[in-house]
């Protein structure tokens, strides 16, 4: 994997860690808008979006999920936590016409896993904190992560390629837990 980020973590020894909106709160709807300014602004953005990735103990964040609504994507799939990536304004290029089947989570929709199918592969496009355009292939997990996160940016979470018989059991599932919370 190419380690593509470009932040000089001295210069935010106090990073935030962020909260994560959670399905179905509609600002996770809204679609992205392109980054267009590549300055310190930025380079704090996505010091707090990894900070609150790795708390979260996720692999892929987009500013979506916490309410921030640029198209910036930072991502870690290495088992070590040790490879981070930036995505600024990234678009799939290409994709492979084979699919598979990948197991899904995600920090919006807690707990929830399931199977959704997607591009075995995809080459995306994008910048780097500087504003840099680089390409990217992905596969596996990678390629998973890159397009979920991906979709984000788009308004969609994962949960929307379900069947609408599993989408309304899992809206009812939430709808329920909250009530238990607030009562309790």
């Amino acid at each position: 994997m190419i380690n593509i980020v470009s932040i000089d973590k001295k210069r935010y020894t106090s990073m935030a860690i962020l909260p994560i909106l959670k399905f179905p709160d509609p600002r996770l709807h809204t679609i992205a808008q392109p980054v267009t300014q590549f300055d310190e602004h930025l380079q704090r953005i996505v010091a707090d979006m990894f900070e609150t990735m790795y708390a979260a103990r996720g692999v892929g964040l987009a500013a979506t999920q916490v309410d921030i609504h640029q198209r910036i994507v930072v991502i870690d799939t290495s088992e070590e936590r040790n490879a981070p990536t930036v995505l600024i304004n990234p678009e799939i290029i290409a994709q492979s016409a084979e699919k598979k089947d990948w197991e899904e989570g995600c920090l919006s929709v807690p707990e929830v896993y399931e199977v959704v199918a997607r591009p075995e592969r995809v080459r995306v496009r994008a910048q780097d904190t500087s504003g840099t355009f680089f390409e990217m292939d992905c596969d596996e997990l990678l390629a998973v992560c890159v397009q979920h996160e991906i979709d984000h940016l788009n308004g969609k979470v994962f949960v929307q390629y379900l069947s609408n018989l599993k989408l309304n059991r899992l809206k009812n599932k939430i709808k329920k837990q909250q009530r238990e919370s607030v009562s309790s």
